[in-house]
């Protein structure tokens, strides 16, 4: 059993505290955010994550999970700290690394033993050189020396799966300078033995935005084909299928949609950028990536606004705000450049989102042209249509003939393909998909 701090409450860190807890360890997760950490201590998650109440819950009533505010107390006896804080895009498109220097400061200052400081959070070649630095300046200033090592080790973990993917790992990277430093890190990570990785740290910096644009390159093909699909009228949904059959490319993340948000893809990228230029090389593939994205979300706008040959007094009721179904999050989702659009082009919107609507609010605090909706079937209530945006499960299994009764007229602007199997254009809808013919059900005599 080791004793572990996990400084930062976000998706990142309450899920590896969590989840390090139910391995055994003793876990302190800090944030200096005093309301929060009351709220965890009282089991309240601050954002919605699949099985992680649960394992919270088992944390607290285990004893050995527990929350602090104070880096005295969350550092007593820690022999391990992860670093899970924030990294924004700047003005700039550099990564910011305030919260996570700042945060090795304040370690620093209060450290009291040999520690091994493992960086969870996404960033530039160099920042464990960074991070070693402020420690040891913070050090110096105490007039003391104590052994420590930053150790890169980046998250693999899928908002909406988070927990399920530290459960089940498909690889843990780490990026050390010293045998001791691995050694330390392999008996943490002992239940995963073989799903290690191990390199250098620069390597596994770079590692983790290599396979974030990887994924990012893979959207963006698709989401151009789909456009292509349009203007050629062929079907993405069957070159989707093809591609997925060829074992050299795989099925993952070739669904065509209205572009990609989310807190780590557009940053990343942006990221990706800056550290090209900041280097030397050509940044273009990046700078394609951002452009392709932003011109499918003004694309899916300008389908809708088309379609009614402008939405001025219009009501649409938007299905799906976060940026991916089983997540709250809102970070960068193109509902929201979307609903800005239409807003912003006279539309009335009724909105509905399984898990986002609070966080939704709040975004549109000052918006009178939009409804919030207990459900997706108030949203559709006295609507012109419908547009899908996220493409959670519980929208598959709607009576579609029932709802369109309640609309005032039955169209569907389906912006993730979740109704491929046709049931909208079974009960009547006008059905308008990404990258396919749009359809409508026709009445046989």
């Amino acid at each position: 059993m080791n004793q572990i701090t996990v400084i930062g409450t976000g998706y990142v860190g309450l899920v590896t505290g969590a989840s390090l807890a139910d391995l055994g360890h003793q876990v302190v997760c800090l944030d200096v955010d005093t309301d929060k950490i009351q709220k965890l201590r009282e089991g309240t998650i601050p954002f919605f994550e699949p099985g992680l109440e649960e394992l919270v819950d088992g944390g607290l009533e285990s004893g050995r999970l527990h929350f602090e505010s104070s880096y005295s107390a969350a550092l007593k006896g820690a022999s391990y700290c992860f670093l899970a804080l924030p990294t924004p895009s700047s003005d700039d498109d550099h990564c910011d690394l305030h919260f996570v220097l700042s945060a090795a400061r304040h370690l620093a200052s209060e450290m009291q033993q040999e520690m091994i400081i493992i960086n969870k959070s996404t960033v530039p070649v160099g920042t464990a050189k960074l991070v070693a630095e402020a420690i040891s300046e913070e050090l110096e200033k105490r007039g003391i020396t104590i052994p420590f090592e930053v150790v890169s080790n980046p998250e693999f973990l899928r908002e909406g799966s988070a927990v399920r993917d530290f459960k089940e790992p498909k690889r843990i990277l780490l990026g050390v300078e010293s045998e001791n430093a691995e050694k330390k890190m392999r008996e943490l990570y002992a239940p995963f033995s073989d799903k290690i990785v191990v390199s250098d740290i620069a390597s596994a910096e770079l590692a983790k935005y290599a396979a974030n644009a990887m994924l990012a390159i893979r959207l963006t093909m698709m989401n151009t084909f789909s456009g292509l699909c349009e203007k050629l009228g062929a079907d993405i949904e069957a070159i989707r299928t093809v591609l997925g059959k060829d074992p050299r490319i795989g099925s993952q993340y070739l669904k065509a949609g209205v572009g990609f948000g989310g807190s780590c893809l557009p940053k990343d990228v942006r990221a990706l950028k800056a550290i090209c230029l900041d280097a030397g090389q050509n940044p273009g593939i990046f700078e394609e990536i951002l452009k392709v994205n932003e011109e499918g979300q003004i694309a899916f706008f300008e389908k809708i606004s088309e379609f009614f040959d402008g939405v001025e007094s219009r009501t649409l009721a938007i299905w799906g705000l976060s940026f991916k179904p089983d997540t709250d999050d809102l970070r960068e989702a193109p509902s929201l450049t979307l609903c800005r659009r239409l807003l912003d082009a006279g539309a009335r919107l009724r909105v509905f989102d399984p898990a986002s609507l609070e966080k939704a609010k709040a975004f549109f605090k000052k918006e009178d042209l939009i409804d919030f909706c207990d459900s997706e079937i108030e949203a559709a209530t006295g609507s012109d249509a419908i547009v899908l945006m996220t493409e959670w499960k519980r929208f598959s299994y709607l009576d579609f003939a029932s709802l369109g009764a309640l609309m005032h007229s039955k169209i569907l602007f389906d912006g993730r393909n979740q109704f491929i199997n046709g049931a909208p254009l079974e009960a009547g809808f006008e059905y308008v998909p990404i990258g396919r013919p749009s359809k409508r059900q026709v009445a046989y005599s």
